[in-house]
Parts: C-alpha cells; sequence; structure tokens
C-alpha cells in the first residue's frame, strides 16, 4: 500500500502541535489520545496496530497490536480520513513540553527507531514495530528501556521530545556518548550501545548515573534536553509525596521556614 502523502504546519514554540492537510481519501495515524482537533468531514476510526499493508488481516492486526503493547504504548491507533470533496485539516499536541520533528522514512533509508514514547503521528502507511536491542550492555543498563519503536516506510512520520532538540550527522566511525534518556531517534545505520561510567566514585556521585549511551555513525541523530523522565522525577521529588516542601521556595528563610509551615 502506497504511503499517504501530506501536507502539515507545525506551531507554537515549546508547546507544539502540527496541523496536517488531508487532501480527499487521504489518512493519518495517531497516537491515542494525541488528537487536538479536526474539521467536519474528517472521519475517526481506532484500530488495532497502526492500519499499515504489513498488519492486515486478523493475524497481522493482532501481531501489530501486540508489538505495540510490549513497548508499553496502547494497543490502538486512530485513523483520521478525510472523507470529503475538498482539502480538510487534523491537528495533533505533544503531551509536555518540546519540540515536534517531522522525519521522512524515505531519507533514514526506510527506518527510524525512536524512544518508545516518541512517536506521536505518521501518514497512514507508515509501519509502527519494535526493535529489540542486541547488545547486553543496551538491553540491561539502558534505563529508557530494551525496547525501542521502529517505524518503516517511505512516508512522513513525526516524533516529540522534551525541551530543546538538536540534530546531528555523525560520520563514519564518528562517536558521541550521551546520558541515555537524551536519546530521541536515530537511524537504523547508527550502532547504539550502553557503557558503563567508569570510576565508582563517578558512578556512584557524580549525579550522571552508571551508564551512558554510546552512538557510532554514520547516520542520523536525534537529542533532547529535558526527557520526560527527568521532568518527571524533579516535579515529584520537588512535591510533598516525594520528601520535598510543595510549598513556596522562595523564603529568606530558606529550610528553617518549614519549620513554622502548618499542615
Amino acid at each position: 500500500m502506497a504511503m499517504d502523502v501530506i501536507d502539515y504546519q507545525i506551531f507554537g514554540d515549546d508547546m507544539q502541535f502540527v496541523e496536517i492537510e488531508l487532501d480527499p481519501n487521504e489518512a493519518v495515524v495517531g497516537e491515542a489520545g494525541a488528537m487536538f482537533y479536526m474539521e467536519d468531514e474528517i472521519q475517526m476510526e481506532t484500530i488495532f496496530g497502526d492500519g499499515s499493508a504489513s498488519q492486515s488481516g486478523l493475524l497481522g492486526k493482532l501481531m501489530g497490536a501486540g508489538k505495540r503493547l510490549v513497548t508499553g504504548e496502547s494497543v490502538f491507533t486512530t485513523v483520521f480520513m478525510n472523507s470529503g470533496r475538498s482539502k480538510r485539516k487534523v491537528a495533533f499536541g505533544a503531551a509536555y513540553p518540546g519540540k515536534i520533528i517531522p522525519v521522512h522514512l524515505g531519507d533514514m533509508g526506510g527506518t527510524l527507531l525512536c524512544q518508545k514514547d516518541a512517536f506521536l503521528c505518521a501518514a497512514k502507511g507508515v509501519s509502527l514495530g519494535i526493535a529489540f536491542q542486541k547488545k547486553l550492555g543496551a538491553g540491561f543498563f539502558g534505563g529508557e528501556g530494551f525496547i525501542l519503536q521502529k517505524l518503516e516506510g517511505d512516508g512522513l512520520a513525526f516524533i516529540h521530545a522534551g525541551g530543546a532538540i538538536i540534530e546531528k550527522t555523525l560520520g563514519a566511525g564518528q562517536t558521541l556518548r550521551v546520558d541515555t534518556g537524551c536519546v530521541v531517534a536515530f537511524s537504523s545505520n547508527i550502532d547504539f550501545d550502553i557503557q558503563y561510567v567508569g570510576g565508582v566514585k563517578t558512578a556512584l556521585f557524580g549525579g550522571e548515573g552508571m551508564f551512558f549511551t554510546t552512538l557510532r555513525g554514520p547516520g542520523k541523530i536525534w537529542l533532547q534536553s529535558l526527557p520526560l523522565a527527568r521532568l518527571a522525577n524533579r516535579i515529584v521529588g520537588a512535591s510533598k509525596i516525594g520528601g520535598g516542601h510543595g510549598g513556596e521556595q522562595g523564603s529568606v528563610l530558606g529550610g528553617l521556614g518549614n519549620l513554622f509551615e502548618k499542615d
């Protein structure tokens, strides 16, 4: 099945959304719960898996849904099709502050690997699968998960990342070491591994964890400055549930002021 060719525009700065313009009978598949708004004559259908040609038939649909379940995502996606006779628009919004990245899978050799919560939406026909890390280190110490999402096809896909985004192209043999949670996506020819930080003192007291990700070219990578897990940990840590003060932090008394707080 040929990929639908879609036009789009990204709006916003730190809380972005993408508006996609569909020709008659064109469709886009979105992550469950990501839809922002849609114009009339856009028909919405929730399906198992992603609706790609590789998931035709009952067995294909069940296998596609099972792959998404393994990655921790919903087994459902939603297809938005323009059933009218003129162009119609549908928009998808990100769930937390960051940037939306459009990626033409054809430019990536047909495959893009990304973190399990990065996918936002794609042209109908893009296949959403899983990629197991072959190396033992990556499997046990990856931090963000042993399993990555694999997007396949030659159409347009949109992924979301937290904070500021940087895109890098690594040459053959060029290596970059990154905090594991900061890796958003990379082309399939990138060599991905997890390595031990080094000294015991650095591992225990450095505050950066015991392992980092090593990415080796050639290929393209996308990195994020604020992974969702890091943001969530800071929020929980600052709350009363996480042992924080949960109140105003600007008192000139500092921690001493909390002695006079009432529950």
